[in-house]
């Protein structure tokens, strides 16, 4: 990659993770026509969500089927990660607790989803381990390096390699944002790195109406 073409990727990164997700937003607003993100959609629904077919921590082979019917907070990172994603998922989760003191039944109809973008290092095993740190009921995705692009093309996520000249390890630009999706797969609303656990809370109070969800029970 030319270094030009580096920078402009870096850039249009560092507008998702210090901007407060403008990328995201350019996604979730209908365009002039009723077009969104160059495809037309008469009711202006963002076009964020959609197939995909992972495994889970335990080795289950799971798809946007095992999403319906439940609330869902969707962020896609990796386990190797220093510190954007432990932190971005742990206010996620944290979030989740918040409002589970307030109203269980709200709390109990989201799941916590997790989808790494590098699945090269993240395996079965190593999701298992790195999701009991954050949330019982925490969904913990991988797959094959295709199943992965098809997963972040459907929820409009950027990743690529980091290639760090003569180093043994690698790093990955991604971009940090959670997803609140609604029992029937559409896109409610997102959160960033910038978002408190009580904003998180306070957003999935709003949203949240557990008689149009099926109860999220743990890993499911």
């Amino acid at each position: 990659m030319s270094t030009p073409t580096r920078v402009l990727l870096l850039v249009v990164l560092g507008l998702v993770l210090a901007g407060g997700g403008l990328a995201v937003w350019y996604f979730v607003q209908p365009q002039p026509g009723g077009i969104v993100s160059g495809e037309t959609r008469t009711t202006g629904r963002a076009l964020i969500g959609g197939p995909f077919t992972l495994i889970d921590q335990t080795g289950a082979r799971r798809s946007e089927a095992d999403l319906e019917g439940h609330y869902a907070l969707v962020y896609f990172g990796y386990t190797y990660c220093p510190d954007i994603c432990p932190t971005s998922l742990s206010t996620m989760t944290q979030g989740l607790d918040l409002l589970a003191e307030q109203s269980p039944e709200q709390a109990q109809a989201v799941l916590p989803v997790f989808v790494t973008v590098d699945p090269e290092r993240d395996t079965v095993e190593a999701l298992a381990s790195y999701a009991e740190h954050f949330h019982p009921r925490l969904l913990a995705l991988t797959g094959t390096q295709a199943e992965v692009v098809v997963a972040a093309k459907a929820y409009r996520i950027f990743y690529q390699k980091a290639e760090e000249p003569d180093a043994g390890d690698y790093l990955m630009d991604h971009s940090s944002v959670i997803y609140l999706m609604g029992p029937d797969g559409s896109y409610l609303t997102h959160f960033t790195h910038v978002s408190t656990a009580e904003d998180i809370a306070k957003g999935l109070g709003e949203r949240v109406d557990p008689s149009q969800a099926t109860t999220a029970a743990a890993g499911s």
